[in-house]
């Protein structure tokens, strides 16, 4: 096994360690500090795998706005957070049946479909890729619809965040 292998084997475990950790915690503060590990991870593995823009894109906005984002609003609503019942939904054994079943079924789609043993083709050089994206992020007829549409549920949450921690007084 090569270096590259083993650090990606210990990324992977750790990318699902820290992912099994931020759906299992009951502190929401902990959790979404787990969140921020998983993203960087995440990054991580956009390093192995040559794709720094990516990479670049993952620590700037999951992490340095999202993962702040829920971080903020947990923090606005601690006094809503009072609650002390129990957190797990009595249902999660079906939960967990069909979560099984729907992993089943798409490793099963991923594993028969004739382009998975495909490779990609090689990149032309000349292209500049980052170029490329920028020029589809602002295209009309490509993202940026989908673009404006994730900015306005940011927005959306942020202005949650402050409806919910407004003291009514």
């Amino acid at each position: 096994m090569t270096p590259i292998q083993v650090l990606f084997l210990l990324t992977s475990a750790a990318l699902l360690g820290l992912g099994y950790l931020v759906v299992t915690t009951h502190n929401l503060v902990r959790s979404a500090l787990y969140l921020i590990g998983t993203l960087f991870t995440v990054a991580i593995v956009f390093v192995l795998l040559e794709a720094s823009f990516l990479a670049v894109v993952q620590v700037v906005v999951y992490i340095g706005a999202i993962a702040i984002l829920f971080i903020f609003a947990v923090m606005l609503t601690r006094k809503v957070m009072q609650d002390t019942g129990s957190q797990s939904n009595p249902n999660w054994p079906w939960a967990a049946f069909v979560s099984v079943l729907l992993f089943g079924g798409l490793t099963y789609i991923l594993v028969s479909w004739p382009g998975s043993s495909v490779t990609a083709p090689a990149l032309n050089a000349q292209t500049d890729m980052v170029q490329e994206l920028g020029k589809a992020l602002v295209n009309p007829s490509a993202y940026i619809l989908p673009f404006e549409v994730a900015s306005i549920l940011l927005l959306a949450a942020l202005i949650g965040a402050v409806v919910v921690a407004w003291d009514r007084d």
